[in-house]
């Protein structure tokens, strides 16, 4: 017996590694060699490529895509009907000799509706807006918003945006400047 569930209305592909206690639930189709970590939550019409690496904790609300390139590493959320791209130049009838990477780092948020260009890199606890459309790697603890999406904040491991002094009002924690965005203080 599964250690997992999976709802009969999906599909699991041969060579899927799928983590204790994970939910995948209706109409979702795992392709093959995909790996989806512990405690994993996969709501309606969730679609995971070839090769695809999901780590723990990961929360992918529904009618997302994850396509070959795209790794999420633990505690990501993924919001509704967002979009990770995999191909810079698409076209019908070329085929695509690789799919570029995507990493969206421990604890990003990405909002309903959002999009991450391929080739960039959600940083560490960031957020990113419902509706952004995301052409550049974003840094740890940023928030960002619009088309194309831009800067507008920091927000703290516990998702609240932080004071102008990096202090989160909600939680208590404290930030500093460092090279790849905020780091705690």
């Amino acid at each position: 017996m599964a250690d997992y569930y999976v709802h009969e209305t999906s599909v699991i592909d041969e060579n899927v590694i799928i983590g204790k206690n994970t939910k995948i639930w209706h109409f979702c189709h795992v392709q093959s060699n995909a790996v989806i970590g512990e405690k994993c939550t996969l709501g309606q019409n969730v679609y995971i490529a070839n090769d695809v690496v999901i780590g723990n904790g990961v929360k992918i609300q529904n009618n997302v895509s994850v396509y070959q390139g795209v790794i999420l590493e633990d505690m990501v959320f993924c919001g509704p009907s967002m979009v990770f791209t995999n191909d810079l130049y698409p076209r019908s009838g070329h085929e695509v000799s690789r799919y570029e990477k995507t990493l969206v780092r421990y604890g990003a948020s990405i909002g309903a509706n959002a999009t991450v260009v391929c080739g960039n890199t959600v940083g560490r606890f960031a957020l990113v807006a419902a509706g952004a459309v995301v052409v550049r790697d974003v840094p740890d603890y940023a928030l960002v918003a619009g088309v194309p999406a831009k800067q507008i904040g920091w927000v703290c491991e516990c998702g609240q945006k932080l004071s102008p002094s990096y202090k989160c009002n909600s939680c208590g924690r404290s930030y500093k400047l460092c090279d790849k965005g905020l780091c705690e203080a």
